[in-house]
């Protein structure tokens, strides 16, 4: 099943740990739809910037799944509001553009709810994570910077350089 023109379900609920643990990762009908508007207002136009195929490294997470990695309660990967959805995107993998590059394009561009430059260094984020939501008084653009601190993962806002 296709959320939108390049992005399957299978890849926005794709868990090595859910198939290892023989965990259903499938999504509610109402969780559907709100990936399908992830996948419409930040996967395409993200793809669209990219220049081509844009990996994605975590989506959706079940509550059991989501428990299981230590996830926050609170993630929006969890969908649990029916609201609110989010992907973390690797495009180092394609196309010569950087990770940077994409969060500043989202950042600058996209509605969103959250946006966040995960690890890395000053230069690259391993990845990023965005959600987006389909009540828009919840995308409120708020800009983080994930670092770790021992084994704790540590948020500050990000400040654009």
């Amino acid at each position: 099943m296709k959320l939108s023109k390049h992005l399957t379900l299978k890849e926005a609920t794709k868990s090595a740990t859910a198939i290892k643990n023989g965990i259903d990762n499938t999504p509610t009908i109402a969780q559907l739809e709100v990936l399908k508007e992830l996948a419409i207002h930040i996967f395409e136009p993200c793809r669209q910037y990219v220049g081509g195929p844009l990996a994605v490294t975590s989506g959706y997470r079940g509550p059991e799944l989501n428990k299981l990695i230590g996830g926050s309660l609170t993630s929006d990967h969890c969908i649990s509001d029916d609201k609110t959805a989010a992907l973390d995107l690797d495009c180092d993998v394609y196309n010569g553009k950087t990770n940077a590059q994409l969060f500043n394009y989202i950042r600058t561009t996209r509605d969103f709810k959250q946006l966040i430059w995960e690890f890395g260094d000053d230069n690259n984020p391993d990845w990023v994570h965005v959600s987006y939501s389909t009540d828009p008084t919840l995308n409120k653009r708020e800009v983080l910077l994930a670092k770790r601190e021992g084994r704790r993962t540590v948020y500050e806002y990000y400040k654009a350089k």
